[in-house]
């Protein structure tokens, strides 16, 4: 099976070579880190036990932030150790946890390769976050007597429609799991239908209601608004955007802007991929926009004064919940095209009235929970979304209502910290 697979991986890599190449000339991906991804992985600390935490991109990375502190604290006489897979995901979790941490990339699931990383290691527990389950590294563990854990455990629809067709060989795989600290009950009924066993799920919530920060104090934003000039006037964010969305956010905004009551209103747009950003602007200026790309705001390069009518492009990592923070208003992206949506607990839980479009399958539970408590507004097309953004402009009392809604339902959901901590606790007593 372990030949059969391997074979399997060279052949896609072959097919996906050009590809790949493209990306590391084209959009400057995937220049570095190939020997980790060759399993080449050194630790600082190689004389203590050892947390392997594994955190795809920037998402899952985020939602480490306060399972990895309770970990240290609970876990002094352990070394955490942090992989990724995307450039994104590795540059948020060296900028959090590198200086404490050694960060690295998520070795290719070549036997190999995975065996030459665990030769490195040497983990006592592998806690994969959301799932990120690889067959050779699970084969790999479970012949070595590693415990994986996956932590803040979903499965997407697409995602679960992918594992129901391959069924025996997912079944397989997830039995060599020791442990799924699952989201919701609908995550935790999905593991148990593509062959894990029920005794080894625990529903525990969604890490990422930990880490959305509800007293809504976030460093830098002041010195943002001071350089876009926003001290007065309104402003409209739409976070997280995908293909073809932005052009529908534009159509929008020409539309708010006939009317005399929003002439005041700016909006700021910030793609999820930063390979999207230059291609937004052109976007932008083929719109006949004034245009304002705040990495020349942020490096010193934009020269003096601000056009107050110019649509602002968020073209940096790392600032969206800055701009969220000064937001009258916020669209999350990638909702309104069928991508699955851009993650809204950020922006609900700054207490700022969120929309979103119907496309939003990648965070089915948390959009469920704030629609249910009424804490922000699901939109179906464009026509409804003038509309709404009328309305949350024009009707402070309804903008209000729906904010303060939404705070409320992160703050209720919180809590799955601990309960995750103490049963990876649980599991390594019994190591």
């Amino acid at each position: 099976m372990r030949v059969l697979l391997d074979f399997i991986y060279i052949i896609l890599a072959i097919l996906l070579l050009p590809k790949v190449i493209y990306r590391i000339i084209r959009h400057k991906r995937y220049r570095t880190g190939w020997s980790q991804r060759f399993g080449k992985i050194k630790r600082k600390h190689p004389e203590k036990k050892c947390i392997w935490i594994h955190a795809v991109s920037v998402g899952e990375v985020n939602a480490t932030k306060t399972l990895i502190p309770e970990l240290e604290n609970r876990f002094s006489d352990y070394e955490i150790i942090i992989s990724t897979t995307t450039d994104t995901g590795f540059a948020r979790a060296n900028k959090l946890f590198g200086e404490k941490f050694t960060v690295f990339y998520f070795p290719l699931d070549l036997s190999l390769l995975i065996r030459r990383a665990f030769d490195g290691i040497q983990p006592s527990v592998c806690l994969l976050m959301e799932l990120e389950v690889w067959p050779n590294f699970t084969q790999t563990a479970h012949r070595r007597n590693i415990p994986v854990v996956v932590v803040n455990g979903r499965i997407s629809d697409k995602g679960f429609a992918a594992y129901k067709k391959i069924k025996p060989f997912a079944t397989r795989m997830f039995k060599k799991l020791s442990l799924i600290l699952a989201q919701t009950d609908e995550y935790a009924n999905r593991f148990i239908e593509i062959g894990m066993p029920a005794q080894k799920i625990v529903v525990t919530g969604s890490l990422k209601y930990e880490t959305a920060q509800t007293d809504g104090v976030i460093e830098g934003a002041e010195e943002l608004g001071e350089q876009l000039e926003l001290s007065q006037g309104r402003l409209w964010v739409a976070g997280g955007t995908g293909n073809d969305e932005e052009e529908l956010i534009i159509e929008v905004y020409e539309k708010l802007k006939q009317d005399e009551r929003f002439c005041d209103l700016r909006l700021a747009i910030v793609p999820r991929k930063p390979e999207r950003f230059d291609e937004v602007a052109r976007l932008i200026e083929q719109r006949e926009l004034p245009l304002i790309r705040y990495s020349k705001l942020k490096d010193g390069t934009a020269g003096p004064g601000i056009d107050k009518q110019a649509v602002i492009l968020g073209d940096t990592m790392g600032d969206l919940r800055k701009f969220y923070k000064l937001a009258t208003v916020i669209f999350v992206g990638r909702s309104l095209v069928a991508m699955g949506g851009s993650d809204m607990m950020e922006a609900a839980a700054l207490g700022t009235p969120t929309i979103f479009g119907p496309h939003t399958f990648n965070f089915r539970q948390t959009v469920e929970a704030l629609i249910r408590g009424g804490g922000a507004i699901r939109v179906k097309d464009t026509k409804q979304l003038l509309e709404t953004l009328q309305r949350c402009l024009t009707d402070r009392s309804f903008a209000q209502k729906i904010a303060q809604n939404g705070r409320r339902v992160i703050i209720k959901n919180q809590g799955a910290t601990k309960k995750s901590v103490e049963h990876i606790e649980k599991l390594l007593t019994q190591l």
